[in-house]
């Protein structure tokens, strides 16, 4: 499962890892709290949302952009409180959860670390083999935060069992 975390748009994936590179798209979707709602009710909101994707979708990992300084200290603080509802979601279902820079996300996908929104979300259509591009950004990106798991995964056993 691939989550682009968010307290106004949250992207949710999932996506099934084949043979090699091959990744096959499973559900794509996003999941949106009211922005003039109180920040404890947009979290129950998400975490209510997320749950239910886990609780449907069973997913055996979780990916998720890792949050990273924007400039703007309040963005960075929503989104850092969205994170931590996602990960506790995923923790209370025993899913591990990894967490990815943008940057290596948009290397692992594009393989240009600073590839704009339009590259990446071609990419990803053209990866998957989509008929058409995924909307909005947040549901392209967790998309590509799932393909970048999923070529990663494999690195990351090796080295853990190392």
């Amino acid at each position: 499962m691939g989550i682009d975390p968010g307290l106004t748009r949250c992207g949710l994936s999932v996506v099934q890892a084949g043979r090699g590179r091959q990744i096959l798209p499973v559900a794509v979707g996003v999941a949106r709290t009211p922005s003039d709602a109180e920040l404890a009710e947009r979290l129950l909101r998400l975490s209510r949302a997320v749950g239910e994707w886990m609780d449907d979708y069973r997913p055996d990992v979780v990916a998720m952009e890792r949050v990273f300084e924007r400039g703007n200290v309040s963005t960075v603080m929503h989104t850092a409180h969205a994170v931590g509802v996602l990960v506790l979601a995923a923790a209370e279902r025993g899913i591990p959860v990894h967490q990815y820079t943008p940057s290596e996300v948009k290397k692992a996908v594009s393989g240009n670390g600073r590839a704009d929104k339009k590259q990446m979300t071609n990419m990803i259509t053209r990866i998957l083999g989509l008929s058409e591009a995924p909307k909005p950004a947040d549901a392209a990106d967790a998309l590509a935060i799932a393909v970048c798991h999923c070529w990663r995964a494999p690195l990351i056993e090796r080295m853990s069992t190392a």
